[in-house]
């Protein structure tokens, strides 16, 4: 067992809230350990519809403060990460006699438009489905609809240059390393942490835990603590497919279902379509979720009510499925338990603080963050003040409508990339790209091809820069390739990576 390290604050769980209190606290200069059991946003995280958004629906339950700040971090998380993040029109589609009436939905629209300073992002409008391209892949029924603005993340890249970022800053991250035990000893939290692949425990004491581990919260609270009795968390499984491209329209469509659920019907990764949520309750163990035939056939129904051309189980080229773990407060439905987190700290006097985090999404992480350091502050004393509204994730340091200009200059020094390679590459790494790449000066200087337009250089990069381990880190967490490569190109992959891994360890 290695000798005990310690910190002010150890975080248990890499998805988006434990990464991002990790990089908050660093930067204001707590000292900051993470642990995660497996790969940064395995679970919920990189489960999501993948929207920066306020989340219209949930104006339904009444959820202000949550849509208020959801919207107003829209274009706060825009301008920090620019090459994940860009802007989404929705389409809207509605007809007489629908779900909600046509001025329900307009005030819902109205409301959204001015509860969250919205300065870049265009306002609703009106369209005449006859007319406008977004009603051609929809049956003629639909003759009206709104379009209004959100945003679109790459969910897991969110969280792994979250990680990045605190890393560079000082924090020690670790992937792969579940906590096993922490205890409160004489004032501090002794923690106990074993590396998953080499067997290797390694013990740390902290002045304060955070418990982020998503959907594991309470199981951390009975295992790892061991506390008895806890339920704290309502879990949720959401579950999404993916087909082949259905509309060729850049906008994606917001569809209410009769059941008052809704989904949406999302361009994706340029070939292809993203549908979904689904909402319902879940008892089983997180690490087993997967979508279900009802799941698959709920969704190939509800898009079928508004394509004209109708979705099909046999078009899906790939689902994912994931659990959200909701603050459990008592709601009837799964589709009403409240979105919104909640922050709880434990520990009396003398006792070593615990925060449990409860809840949360992607687009509020960021103030999830801000809340948890202010009662981290409260907890053990503050340190630096907030930061990171005005601060860039990394590669993320460009202009927020400066996609185009960053591809232009990657496509400039690296003129033997494939358009469609550069775009993805900023994308993906934004402005650094160029470290990404190197002194590369033709294709054959990439290294190894695996497939699509993935070479051995941008691996390298993940295994080095981005703790990327497995080739299902690099092709469905790092980037989507795995949509583009076969399974023997996958398992050569595997091959490169567990053999690259090993030399390096060597």
């Amino acid at each position: 067992m290695s000798e005990e390290a310690v910190y002010d604050i150890f975080v248990i769980g890499g998805g988006i809230n434990g990464c991002g209190i990790a990089r908050d606290a660093v930067g204001r200069g707590y000292s900051v350990a993470l642990a995660e059991m497996k790969d940064f946003a395995s679970g919920t995280s990189s489960a999501a519809t993948k929207l920066i958004h306020g989340g219209l629906r949930y104006l339904e339950h009444y959820e202000f403060r949550l849509v208020r700040e959801a919207l107003m971090e829209r274009e706060i998380l825009w301008a920090m990460a620019p090459h994940i993040i860009w802007p989404m029109r929705f389409v809207l589609p509605f007809h007489k006699g629908g779900i909600r009436p046509a001025w329900l939905i307009r005030l819902g629209l109205f409301l959204y438009d001015h509860l969250g300073g919205r300065k870049l992002l265009p306002a609703t409008r009106s369209l005449d489905m006859r007319r406008d391209p977004a009603g051609k892949p929809l049956k003629p029924l639909f003759t009206r609809a709104f379009e209004y603005s959100d945003g679109w993340v790459d969910d897991a890249r969110m969280v792994v240059l979250n990680a990045r970022d605190a890393a560079d800053r000082g924090a020690t991250i670790l992937n792969r390393s579940k906590v096993t035990s922490a205890r409160r000893e004489q004032g501090a939290w002794t923690i106990e942490v074993n590396d998953i692949e080499s067997g290797a425990t390694r013990r740390v004491r902290a002045r304060m835990l955070v418990n982020a581990a998503g959907p594991w919260v309470d199981q951390v609270l009975a295992g790892a603590v061991g506390k008895n009795n806890v339920h704290n968390v309502r879990l949720v499984q959401g579950s999404h497919i993916v087909v082949r491209r259905k509309f060729d329209d850049p906008r994606a469509y917001f569809f209410q279902n009769p059941d008052n659920r809704i989904i949406f019907a999302i361009p994706y990764e340029n070939d292809f379509t993203l549908i979904g949520t689904t909402d319902r309750d879940y008892t089983d163990d997180p690490r087993n979720v997967k979508i279900s035939e009802e799941e698959t056939a709920y969704l190939c129904r509800a898009a079928s009510e508004y394509f004209a051309e109708p979705v099909r189980p046999e078009d899906i080229v790939w689902s994912y499925s994931g659990v959200r773990p909701l603050f459990d407060d008592g709601a009837s439905k799964a589709q009403e338990a409240t979105r919104d987190y909640v922050l709880k700290v434990e520990g009396g006097s003398g006792e070593a603080p615990l925060l449990n985090v409860f809840g949360g999404k992607l687009t509020t992480y960021r103030r999830l963050a801000e809340h948890a350091l202010e009662k981290i502050g409260e907890a053990i004393g503050g340190k630096g003040p907030a930061w990171t509204a005005k601060s860039s994730l990394p590669g993320g340091d460009f202009a927020a409508t400066g996609y185009e200009a960053e591809v232009r200059k990657l496509s400039s020094a690296y003129p033997f990339l494939a358009e469609k390679h550069a775009r993805r590459l900023v994308r993906l790494y934004g402005t650094k790209a160029p470290a990404l790449l190197g002194n590369a000066k033709a294709t054959g200087d990439l290294g190894r091809h695996f497939g699509s337009d993935l070479y051995e250089v941008e691996v390298r990069w993940l295994m080095e820069k981005e703790w990327a381990r497995h080739a299902e880190d690099v092709l469905w967490r790092r980037t989507k390739r795995g949509l583009y490569l076969s399974r023997e190109e996958a398992a050569a992959l595997e091959d490169y990576m567990t053999g690259a891994a090993a030399s390096s360890a060597a």
